[in-house]
């Protein structure tokens, strides 16, 4: 079975393979999970993916499942319940770039009905037009994060390498960038 160069390192949790096999490159349709990826794409910035993956239950459980209502709701205190949770990545910048953000999601889901919809009526564009558009929203939001993230929900081509087995099974989720493959 040949796997993608994200997956070849020794990982013994196998976290990395876990989330290559299930996850990376998949269509999200739940604002949340949408979300909640976004999330932990900016906390990843400086760090591994392995690091951010070791510790994606901590990040759902101390951000409320990714309940975008809610963490667009967090006052100081829970600010300061997150700065001391050992669990995730305590970086002020970074959580309260999850707050502003869940509050421009909000606003996106009142405007399109949902996250989703809006990123779907913007698709596709580049990855500098993607960068663009969520500079315009978004805070801690640059090139990496953006890309990853919109190739981690299917948005853009390159979560898997053709002969990776995965490949076939992110293909028949038919992830946003096959729609526009062959334009």
């Amino acid at each position: 079975m040949s796997y993608c160069k994200f997956c070849e390192t020794k990982d013994p949790q196998e976290v990395n393979r876990l989330y290559h096999d299930t996850q990376y490159g998949f269509p999200i349709d739940s604002d949340d999970e949408l979300f909640g990826r976004l999330i932990l794409e900016i906390n990843q910035a400086g760090l591994s993916w392995q690091t951010i993956l070791m510790k994606q239950e901590n990040f759902r459980l101390a951000f409320d499942h990714f309940s975008v209502e809610k963490i667009a709701n967090y006052d100081q205190e829970k600010i300061e319940q997150l700065l001391q949770n050992p669990g995730i990545i305590r970086n002020k910048l970074k959580i309260n770039a999850a707050i502003h953000n869940a509050k421009e999601v909000l606003s996106l889901q009142k405007e399109y009905g949902s996250f989703k919809n809006w990123i779907d009526l913007n698709d596709p564009k580049s990855k500098e037009e993607w960068v663009k558009l969520f500079k315009k929203n978004f805070k801690f939001v640059g090139g990496e994060i953006i890309n990853e993230f919109l190739m981690s929900a299917g948005y853009l081509k390159g979560a898997h390498e053709k002969t990776c087995s995965i490949f076939d099974v992110v293909l028949q989720s038919k992830p946003n960038w096959l729609k526009h493959e062959n334009k």
